[in-house]
């Protein structure tokens, strides 16, 4: 069941409670983020019965775990503890996405008590959500192949919400078993699967970014958007033109905070999903340098998941650069209980545990990425600020937009003004989508042409390719 709202407190501005705040119609309160409500997946609704026999059935399902992030603070338990809280916890969220903006109804449908047509299996694929094979039993999996589970049916995504399958996002169902409310998981958008049993249905693959994810289109699904137009001072339907505009593999991390919904050039602003592995060693971290693991998991948790928690960063009283923020207190949420801090150790060990997988065999030339490697560490420069083998500066981890002869657009949302260098290792697993921060660089051939005309490097077009082999190795 989703906490009632007198069960967690906080403050949005001086003395107002954070439940109240998102509530009430004027909404002073925390920004709804660009994560997806929804379900994926594959199982019938006959199947509900065998819940408790299901594989995964008896990993902890989400909320928050009495006693997570207090003991078992070193080593491979605190991993394993931040592994729990990454896949499963939604830090008591399920209080915005269900119970303010409703999603749980959209996701049921009226013939289920809910709202509208409901959100079949095959939609949610359709809209990148992702399942975890290891939470269906193998008579699910069957059905899957055999075609005898109907995808079509927004019955059987409440039987997957119900074994826990879907990655990223948890059903809460009451005593009847109707849905009363879904929260979301830091895997919505950080991990991926690998298809082994159907597109969309396999074995998780954390730290991974999901391109596939459309976030917006998913929050646009919400029954109730008025407190996002409310927030922003507009209406629902420009809202929904807003969302509508981000496409797969993206979220705007700063849209509730600045209201700055498109670039100069009429694209949206919104940025792409990245990744969260390789990321040890690693100083600075988002494309514009926010902050380190944990300081960026607390923002996300607390400000676009709304988990209840608490989140400290005066740089967003700046009214001119954040006014949203500003107004809303968003750099001084305090909730007591405090369901996000406890969390934070373990988080940032087993995202420090993801190391950046390597490229399958076959996915690249190597006598070509032995040529680009040569290139990348001497004529090219590219390792003088991708530095191996963790391909950005040791240390600060910032340049001007100017120098990498990029617009200030993205730099300018942020407290630090900059762009980060970003990490190279695992290029090869998200390039769906483009490269750069908005994707603006459809493939990695465009980003080496780019480096080349600005820096004046006199490649060659088989150099390029080279790089490009290179790149896709590391």
């Amino acid at each position: 069941m989703a906490p009632s709202p007198g069960s967690s407190t906080g403050t949005g501005e001086r003395g107002t409670p954070w439940w109240r705040s998102v509530l009430t119609v004027h909404g002073r309160g925390k920004w709804a983020m660009p994560l997806a409500f929804s379900v994926a997946g594959a199982l019938a609704a006959m199947i509900v019965t065998g819940v408790a026999s299901a594989p995964g059935a008896s990993a902890r399902p989400g909320g928050s775990a009495a006693g997570q992030g207090q003991g078992n603070n070193t080593g491979a338990d605190l991993v394993r503890e931040g592994k729990q809280t990454f896949r499963f916890d939604t830090f008591g969220d399920e209080s915005f996405w269900g119970g303010t903006l409703r999603l749980n109804q959209a996701i049921e449908g009226a013939a289920h008590g809910g709202v509208g047509p409901g959100l079949s299996p095959k939609q949610a694929l359709a809209l990148g959500l992702k399942v975890d094979v290891n939470a269906l039993p193998e008579s699910v999996q069957q059905g899957i192949l055999n075609g005898t589970i109907n995808l079509n049916d927004p019955a059987v995504t409440l039987a997957l919400l119900k074994l826990n399958a879907v990655v990223g996002v948890k059903g809460f169902f009451d005593s009847s078993g109707n849905l009363s409310s879904v929260g979301l998981e830091c895997a919505l958008c950080h991990s991926t699967v690998d298809n082994s049993l159907a597109p969309g249905i396999g074995h998780r693959l954390d730290g991974w970014a999901n391109r596939d994810l459309n976030v917006g289109a998913i929050i646009g699904f919400a029954p109730n958007l008025q407190p996002l137009a409310t927030l922003l001072n507009t209406d629902v339907a420009t809202v929904q033109k807003v969302l509508n505009a981000w496409g797969p593999g993206k979220f705007d991390a700063e849209l509730f905070l600045d209201g700055k919904a498109f670039q100069p050039n009429g694209t949206s602003a919104a940025a792409l999903i990245p990744p969260a592995f390789g990321l040890a060693g690693i100083n600075l971290h988002t494309y514009t340098g926010w902050g380190s693991i944990p300081y960026w998991n607390a923002f996300v948790a607390v400000l676009e998941m709304h988990g209840h928690g608490t989140f400290i960063d005066p740089r967003l009283d700046n009214a001119q650069q954040f006014p949203i923020a500003a107004a809303n207190g968003f750099g001084h949420v305090v909730a007591n209980p405090d369901l996000v801090t406890p969390k934070l150790p373990g988080l940032q060990a087993y995202e420090l545990s993801l190391r950046a997988p390597k490229p399958p065999p076959g996915s690249f030339n190597p006598a070509m990425a032995a040529a680009g490697k040569a290139l990348f560490d001497g004529p090219a420069e590219c390792a003088t600020c991708h530095v191996p083998p963790i391909f950005t500066e040791p240390g600060w981890n910032l340049v001007p937009s100017s120098a990498v002869g990029e617009d200030n657009f993205e730099a300018s949302r942020s407290p630090t003004g900059m762009l980060r260098t970003t990490p190279l290792a695992g290029l090869w697993t998200h390039q769906k989508g483009g490269f750069y921060h908005d994707g603006r660089f459809p493939t990695l051939l465009a980003v080496v042409q780019h480096y080349n005309t600005v820096f004046k490097l006199g490649l060659t077009p088989a150099q390029e390719n080279d790089l490009v082999q290179y790149l896709l190795s590391i």
